[in-house]
């Protein structure tokens, strides 16, 4: 019983923390599809080539948008025609870093930290893109059901027979009807089925973390690296949230590049981010995805101990960023269970 309340207590707390992003993100998504036409997605990051990956990962450094949020962006920019490797690039470069998460290294742990972390997540994502592109070749195709809720001709225009027949012409008003009926019906119901799975696999995993973790890594200094990525890796943390945390370890005597490892893959990725990435993408595009986190926080990670152990810089000074879940967090919670529910058992009500 006492496990069963943990579990509870940590699926509320999980669900607080990434329901707001999730919504955000939402949001976003619906207003971009509206706003950015798709074949201007198609052009940019269809291609499967270093331009296109690159382009998805420089778009995505600076976006304030965490883990769960840029789910939804990033299936929108696919379903607009994004190849693979430039859809995974998007995926990876964003939750990692953002205008504010950037700002806030800076203040925690100064420049040079702040430079070394955007500079390899950049290329942690453009790796990762390159890698999908040329092992998991398969033509990006728009299908016809993604446009069924958002992109359907008005009443005195005929749907043509091309591909993007559906798409909304330059002069057609921007509709915010369309932009949440394409957020909360078509992307959120593509990603409901895991995201509820990703939760609840999420808030076990929170319940399995003993509470003595620094004390474990700095006994164990040379499984560090190991334990920390397996840790970070189906865990769920914001890029901003995840400061403080790796600031506690390195304070605890933890490496900085154990402590770098859980800054990069901890945001990266998350159960709900890799369940939606093998729905999405592919089992062999996920592989990618997870190896290239892995190994990139890794190889980084001793890269900056190194760096550290020839150089005078520290970066370990601590800034308090705890914060409450507040009204907007649980109303948040609240509407995004309602809509992961419906979703999930809409096909139990046409029976």
């Amino acid at each position: 019983m006492e496990y069963l309340t943990l579990f509870i207590n940590a699926l509320f707390d999980l669900s607080n923390a990434m329901a707001p992003y999730i919504l955000f993100g939402l949001i976003f998504a619906g207003i971009l599809h509206e706003l950015v036409p798709e074949s201007l997605v198609t052009k940019h990051l269809g291609k499967e080539n270093i331009s296109s990956v690159i382009k998805a990962t420089i778009f995505g450094i600076p976006l304030p948008v965490c883990s769960c949020g840029v789910i939804p962006l990033a299936t929108s920019i696919k379903k607009s025609g994004a190849s693979k490797g430039a859809t995974l690039s998007f995926l990876i470069s964003t939750p990692i870093t953002g205008a504010d998460s950037i700002l806030a290294t800076y203040g925690m742990f100064g420049w040079a930290f702040t430079l070394y972390r955007v500079f390899t997540s950049m290329l942690i994502a453009m790796v990762a893109g390159v890698l999908t592109n040329f092992f998991d070749q398969v033509p990006a195709v728009k299908s016809p059901s993604y446009v069924s809720f958002s992109t359907q001709p008005a009443a005195n225009e005929s749907c043509c027979s091309t591909a993007s027949c559906c798409e909304r012409s330059p002069s057609e008003k921007f509709s915010i009807t369309k932009a949440f009926r394409y957020a909360f019906v078509t992307l959120l119901g593509d990603i409901a089925k895991p995201l509820f799975w990703g939760l609840v696999i999420g808030a076990l995993i929170t319940v399995a973390i003993p509470k003595d973790l620094s004390d474990i890594l700095v006994e164990y200094a040379w499984l560090s690296y190991v334990i920390v990525i397996l840790i970070a890796v189906p865990m769920y943390v914001c890029a901003t949230a995840s400061l403080p945390i790796a600031a506690a370890l390195m304070l605890s005597g933890v490496s900085a590049g154990a402590a770098f490892v859980f800054l990069s893959a901890g945001p990266a990725t998350n159960t709900v981010t890799i369940g939606v990435v093998k729905k999405m993408l592919g089992t062999r595009s996920l592989y990618i995805y997870l190896g290239s986190i892995v190994v990139g926080s890794m190889l980084f990670g001793f890269g900056l101990d190194y760096l550290f152990s020839v150089s005078q810089i520290d970066p370990r000074s601590l800034v308090s960023m705890d914060e409450e879940p507040g009204v907007v967090a649980v109303v948040s919670s609240v509407v995004l269970w309602s809509f992961v529910l419906f979703f999930l058992f809409r096909p139990y009500f046409k029976k």
